[in-house]
């Protein structure tokens, strides 16, 4: 598929992406009537981005189901698991802010890391060296291939946004895409507070 050019985007465009360009540790806010069942009024952190495509994982769906009921030897760790989205569901990965004690994680943003050695994390929260504090869960995880995701951003499906390490670890994810959608100010202040749903009759 070709990239389109955003340098023929309207003026709505230009308000709505900013000068932000899209790179890992990027926030995907999905525009606020979107009627994608997967990604209605989330908030995508991406992990991955490049020309084969892009990886990230949704921060704001929390399942009703903490780790230790998906893997039977695993620690003991009060941990909810989220959705990251609709690719590879029989997957789990892991966001976590040790970077600095478990080799072979990815860097994604200042306090953010990306998966890493499995067998040495659960020996890090076997000793109590990370706790639920550190780490979030994700079963699947949200993929686009190359020049897909610059053709949902050319139509509006997406607003993009700068990434903290606390929408991660501390703030409330029933609220977080209101959240972030309010910090980015001006028009978008507006939008986070439009009605999840219209009725039209």
């Amino acid at each position: 598929m070709q990239e389109p050019s955003l340098g023929h985007c309207d003026e709505t465009e230009r308000l709505r992406m900013g000068t932000q360009t899209v790179d890992k540790g990027t926030v995907l806010l999905a525009e606020p009537f979107s009627l994608d069942v997967n990604f209605r009024r989330t908030a995508v952190v991406l992990t991955e981005h490049h020309e084969e495509g892009t990886v990230g994982f949704i921060m704001n769906r929390r399942m009703d189901v903490e780790i230790s009921d998906l893997l039977n030897d695993f620690p003991e760790v009060d941990s909810n698991v989220y959705f990251g989205g609709p690719v590879a569901t029989d997957s789990l990965h892991f966001l976590h802010n040790v970077g600095d004690l478990l080799e072979g994680s990815v860097q994604v943003r200042s306090g953010i890391y990306w998966g890493g050695d499995f067998e040495k994390l659960k020996f890090l929260i076997d000793s109590r060296l990370i706790n639920s504090d550190n780490i979030r869960f994700y079963v699947g995880y949200s993929g686009w291939s190359s020049g897909q995701l610059d053709e949902e951003l050319k139509y509006g499906s997406w607003v993009l946004a700068d990434m903290h390490a606390n929408y991660l670890f501390k703030s409330d994810p029933g609220l977080l895409w209101e959240q972030i959608m309010t910090n980015k100010g001006d028009l978008y202040s507006v939008i986070a507070k439009m009605p999840d749903a219209i009725n039209w009759n």
